[in-house]
């Protein structure tokens, strides 16, 4: 019965920024549960390396170029895809960036805009394109990717920019769950630490960062992207089926301190 919940068989996944980190262990993590998956990335060469690191594990996947910044593009790959397979099921907004530490004071209004669009504003053009499709057919499981950095300050980069995009993504999750919930589509938030990724690692070499975070860290370490995988497996899964707005902190017991 419980491991029956975590079967994804017969289900359509749509991943977001899946050519690579953890959109690409999501992907590999929802296929192995049975899904029919579909990564999509803004960078072709990203798509085509992700479904061939998949393809050598044994799962196939559909890419789709895609820019989460343009609604209307959003719009029609949500169409798109629900026509071509019948319903997307799961819709996994993982696509985001970060930038260098910038001081408050500093950052540029283009550094500005150009976060949030990506790490806010495409989040939440995923959710509304994808869960009108949800919505109509009474199903459906989205997960968003926060952030520790919605919870807390870090210390000692300097990323408002950053922060307030994902704190925001938190409280996308919480009002749209709390919208949604008696129309049978639910909406989780993973809020994942300092995870072991091309876009992050090369700040673990960083002599002044690496053990101020690790001091805040209880495990004393980062996380892997299967590890997050794993949490949005369960997430997107019925065997969550009871959970909606919820953020669940995968941080190596980061926010405890």
């Amino acid at each position: 019965m419980y491991f029956e919940k975590m079967r994804l068989d017969g289900q359509t996944a749509f991943i977001t920024g899946g050519g690579r980190g953890i959109g690409l262990a999501v992907a590999e993590a929802l296929s192995e549960a049975g899904a029919r998956v579909i990564i999509a990335d803004i960078n072709e060469d990203l798509l085509a390396s992700g479904r061939s690191a998949l393809a050598d594990k044994g799962y196939a996947a559909d890419t789709v170029v895609l820019d989460v910044t343009r609604p209307d593009d959003v719009a029609q790959a949500a169409t798109a895809a629900n026509a071509r397979y019948g319903a997307v099921d799961i819709l996994v907004a993982n696509a985001g960036i970060a930038w260098p530490d910038t001081p408050g004071e500093d950052i540029a209004d283009d550094i500005w805009r150009r976060l949030i669009d990506v790490d806010l504003n495409g989040v939440f053009w995923s959710c509304r394109e994808f869960g009108k499709h949800m919505l109509a057919r009474g199903r459906g499981s989205i997960v968003t990717l926060g952030s520790i950095s919605g919870l807390i300050s870090n210390k000692p980069q300097r990323q408002a920019h950053y922060n307030s995009a994902k704190a925001a993504v938190h409280h996308l999750t919480k009002s749209l769950g709390g919208e949604w919930a008696e129309r049978g589509v639910r909406i989780n938030c993973v809020a994942p630490t300092y995870v072991d990724t091309p876009m992050s690692n090369t700040s673990f070499v960083d002599p002044e960062r690496m053990p101020i975070w690790m001091d805040f860290t209880p495990m004393r370490r980062v996380a892997k992207p299967d590890e997050i995988a794993s949490a949005i497996l369960f997430l997107a899964s019925d065997a969550a089926s009871a959970m909606t707005g919820a953020v669940v902190p995968v941080d190596c017991g980061y926010t405890i301190w």
